[in-house]
């Protein structure tokens, strides 16, 4: 693939970057006696040297002959030289932040590229909100390479978004610089079906010689995965069992390990590698969602890396697993993902390599961080008013939230699981009062709606959660995956319509609601996903709406983002969607009362 993140390409410097290596030409920059974290081998080499030219490098070694007058030095005698990271999957709109804000906040920690799939905008304002994104982010350091979303609508039919992408869709977007390949296709009952709409997207995409990245949710490791991976699925971020993992590599699709702000899948996943005799080639670590919490108080990608070590995953395979395996899987391993000659000069320096402390970062040979922080500013870049101005959502009354129903009877609950992406159905007695049924704080049942925000058609899907914790209050939020709708559960009526007006009224956001009163919101403007403030203004922001949870009594780590999936219709076992209730195993709508147990 030709590799539009360069600051100059290939092409344009070869005889350059030959002058360099020989010594006929001094280097713009050169970095001496480092111990380079050799990923191409894994093999750490001490006392290596690096001479970088046009943003890439000219040679590694020895190369004393390539320092001229105008070279800049710099001693790393005593630190690690490595590839900067990539994150093979990550949904920017996750941490609320702008993507110049994101690169702000990722860059330190050692990221230089991120290919990101930007379907939660898409699903609001479809690809103009994918161009907004791309033009955001091409006016920072960061090299964001953006995966067309492949499922707008995640499941169709089952939900109402505010966009929708066909296969014409994804063939345009193929043309564009910005674009790797095309983004997690959810949309697995479609692959195995052999629907024709879904094989036509991920064709426009084998058309033009890009990734196609996946998203296989269920645990079948026989006929399902094997359909799924020869429909030209290159990798999958949805193993949460050792053998999931484990099977998909042995099948030659990239296992990307997760370990996000609430999904913590790592402890996990990581027996694939660590309890089995295997060539780890086909493992990255990836984040999916991350918050600003966790970006500001842990880090991204060095936090991961941590993290897998603390699994028990050698330092220098749970480096490859963060830079050239990455490249790999999107056949881009020509350029980035390596210290080594002709490659962008893409590097951090790290103060030590077991807890991989991150000081110097390198992109396209400059030094943009040192210290955890950043040492240039992007520029700003404002979304147009379209962007902001997309909650088309009438103010509601608790009658939008009535659920009618006579005496005891049997419903499908939802209930989360802490840590984790997935939900169980529980088949749970309830008994109506005057004439509706109402949430059961004492037994932490909480009703929860789902309003249609997009086009105004007064869709509502009502239904019932449980695992939250929150005995008394409400809590609402557009961020809903993945068509993010306007989602609110509580524990009576009165605070949720003040939860969802709130909302209606400043834009889209995060809301916590008691007693008539607001105890924390966090302003989304930005289609109703984002807020161009800074990463530590949000997170603080968002620490204290996290405060108001636990006032609640919400014990859950990062809980508006597990609240968040109630909606995703792609995952097992149910979800709760605008539409309705929706059985994710058989993939049908479910009646909320059960005529018999």
């Amino acid at each position: 693939m030709l590799n539009k993140f360069c600051r100059v390409p290939l092409t344009a410097c070869t005889r350059t970057l030959a002058d360099v290596a020989m010594g006929r030409k001094p280097a713009d920059l050169v970095i001496r006696g480092a111990k380079l974290v050799n990923v191409c081998t894994k093999e750490l080499l001490d006392g290596y040297d690096v001479a970088v030219s046009c943003g890439r490098i000219a040679a590694v070694g020895d190369v004393s002959a390539s320092v001229g007058e105008g070279t800049t030095v710099i001693d790393a005698t005593g630190k690690y030289l490595a590839p900067a990271f990539l994150d093979g999957h990550i949904h920017i709109e996750s941490s609320m932040l702008t993507a110049r804000e994101y690169a702000r906040a990722v860059i330190p920690h050692g990221t230089a590229g991120i290919y990101y799939d930007p379907h939660e905008i898409c699903n609001v304002l479809g690809l103009d909100g994918v161009r907004y994104m791309m033009e955001d982010a091409a006016k920072t350091p960061l090299k964001a390479m953006m995966t067309t979303p492949s499922c707008v609508p995640a499941v169709p039919g089952f939900e109402d978004t505010g966009a929708k992408i066909d296969a014409a869709d994804v063939a345009e977007t193929m043309t564009w610089d910005g674009c790797v390949g095309l983004g997690e296709m959810m949309n697995f009952p479609g692959i195995l079906a052999s629907a024709e709409p879904t094989h036509e997207i991920v064709a426009a995409t084998l058309a033009a010689g890009k990734t196609v990245t996946g998203h296989f949710s269920i645990p079948d490791t026989g006929a399902a995965l094997n359909a799924y991976i020869a429909a030209g699925v290159r990798c999958c971020h949805e193993s949460t069992t050792e053998m999931s993992a484990l099977e998909k590599m042995r099948r030659g699709m990239y296992a990307m390990l997760r370990e996000g702000s609430a999904w913590h899948d790592l402890a996990e996943v990581a027996k694939a590698i660590t309890r089995h005799t295997v060539d780890s080639r086909y493992a990255c670590l990836i984040s999916d969602d991350t918050h600003p919490h966790t970006l500001i108080g842990a880090g991204h990608l060095d936090h991961i890396v941590r993290r897998a070590v603390e699994e028990g995953i050698d330092p220098v395979t749970a480096i490859q697993m963060v830079t050239i395996n990455v490249a790999q899987c999107f056949g881009m391993d020509a350029e980035l993902g390596s210290v080594a000659p002709s490659k962008c000069a893409d590097m951090v320096l790290l103060t030590d390599l077991e807890t991989c402390k991150v000081d110097e970062v390198f992109i396209d040979g400059e030094l943009v961080a040192r210290g955890g922080k950043m040492l240039v500013t992007p520029a700003p870049y404002r979304y147009p008013d379209a962007a902001r101005n997309t909650i088309h959502l009438s103010p509601v009354t608790e009658k939008d939230l009535r659920i009618p129903a006579a005496g005891t009877v049997h419903v499908h609950v939802l209930e989360v699981i802490p840590g984790r992406v997935g939900s169980y159905d529980r088949l749970t007695e309830m008994t109506a009062e005057g004439g509706e049924l109402r949430a059961d704080g004492e037994h932490d049942i909480l009703k929860a709606c789902v309003f249609e925000r997009h086009h105004g058609t007064g869709t509502v899907g009502r239904g019932f959660v449980k695992g939250f914790g929150i005995r008394h209050g409400a809590l609402a939020q557009t961020v809903a995956h993945d068509a993010h709708n306007l989602l609110v559960i509580g524990s009576n009526d009165a605070d949720m319509v003040l939860a969802v007006n709130t909302l209606i009224e400043c834009g889209g956001g995060l809301v916590a609601v008691r007693d008539g009163k607001v105890l924390g919101l966090v302003p989304l403007p930005i289609a109703g996903l984002m807020n161009d403030i800074s990463a530590e203004e949000m997170d603080a922001r968002v620490s204290a709406l996290e405060d108001a949870w636990k006032d609640l009594g919400c014990t859950l780590p990062s809980p508006f983002m597990t609240m968040a999936l109630i909606p995703l219709a792609c995952l097992p076992e149910i979800r709760l969607t605008n539409r309705g209730l929706v059985d994710c195993r058989t993939f049908r709508f479910l009646p909320l009362i059960e005529e018999k147990p």
